[in-house]
């Protein structure tokens, strides 16, 4: 059974929140975890393993404290990845920690020069894969040469046969963006021919038209987080308006509760868990850094997914089959 290491003390409502989505995992039955994080955190949970650390690091950290404080439960969470004693490690801590922490204990994988954030957002083909998404702020033509390999390739693994690639741009031209967009814009259409549609604008990203979306950390990340407070906006009205609505309309809506459910469930970032951090030598989950205890149940349902695709294993060898077919710097 896949084991699932947790980082209890990461994120803001952590430990609480976190335990709690723990719980709700396990009662599931689908999987093994082992929680990390400190002795006064895990003392009311009981029949799981537990790894009792006594640091952590908190969410306004610097990235590079990771490397500093090996007793925090991040670091000692990645060194368990690292020595395979769990199969997927999950923290909703700070991402810019999580990511350098990866980096540095897993290492990265063969021909992958920076490792990105991948999280499936909703669009009215099921989802599309956000590539980078808040790991990069500034990147390299040819990292997001790199983002989209692992993009691609992880879209693959979640069922899309024949993936189309778009470049977030502020314009579909080719024309259109500052010297590495276009620069990238080049690289993709070369290399990466078959899967590239071209530029995409903001409001494609959910639409369909791509199933995944390439851009720099920074852009993806403002992304992400709009479409976030967009889906909670629209619900919030929806609820609003429903329960001023007249007797008639009330009545409506009752008749359209599995629908309505169904929209809402799409919408709500939690139901997605978390994304992974792509091109590293090891499967690491970042989870939202305000997940609650529902959030934090399915990021750990993603770990599951993950592990039983065997992500990072199909992700290095598409990455050596398309380095292999000619992509170059």
């Amino acid at each position: 059974m896949p084991r699932i290491g947790l980082d209890v003390m990461g994120g803001d409502k952590a430990p609480v929140e976190i335990v709690e989505g723990a719980r709700q995992f396990l009662a599931d039955g689908k999987g093994e975890l082992v929680l990390v994080g400190t002795r006064q955190a895990l003392k009311d949970i009981d029949n799981v393993e537990k790894v009792e650390v006594d640091d952590f690091l908190p969410m306004d950290v610097k990235p590079t404290e990771v490397l500093r404080r090996k007793n925090s439960s991040m670091y000692v969470g990645l060194q368990l990845l690292k020595e395979k004693k769990i199969d997927a490690f999950v923290s909703a801590g700070n991402t810019g920690a999580l990511f350098a922490g990866a980096t540095f204990v897993l290492g990265r994988i063969e021909h992958v020069d920076r490792p990105a954030l991948a999280v499936p957002v909703p669009s009215l083909k099921d989802f599309a894969v956000l590539i980078d998404a808040g790991a990069n702020v500034r990147v390299r033509a040819e990292h997001l040469l790199d983002f989209a390999v692992m993009g691609l390739a992880y879209a693959k693994v979640l069922g899309k046969d024949r993936p189309k690639l778009g470049l977030l741009n502020v314009g579909e031209e080719e024309s259109k963006g500052d010297e590495t967009t276009k620069e990238a814009y080049e690289l993709l259409k070369t290399h990466l021919a078959e899967n590239f549609a071209g530029n995409v604008e903001g409001h494609d990203i959910n639409t369909g038209k791509v199933d995944v979306v390439v851009c720099d950390g920074f852009s993806g990340n403002v992304a992400m987080k709009t479409m976030e407070g967009t889906a909670k906006m629209i619900v919030t009205i929806l609820k609003e308006q429903i329960k001023r609505s007249s007797f008639f309309a009330k009545l409506g809506a009752l008749m359209l509760s599995r629908t309505l459910k169904k929209m809402m469930e799409k919408l709500d970032p939690r139901t997605y868990g978390g994304g992974f951090i792509l091109g590293v030598n090891g499967l690491v989950i970042k989870a939202h850094g305000s997940s609650d205890r529902k959030a934090i149940k399915n990021a750990l349902e993603v770990a599951l997914k993950g592990v039983q695709m065997n992500l990072v294993e199909k992700i290095a060898g598409e990455i050596a089959r398309v380095r292999d077919s000619g992509v170059g710097r």
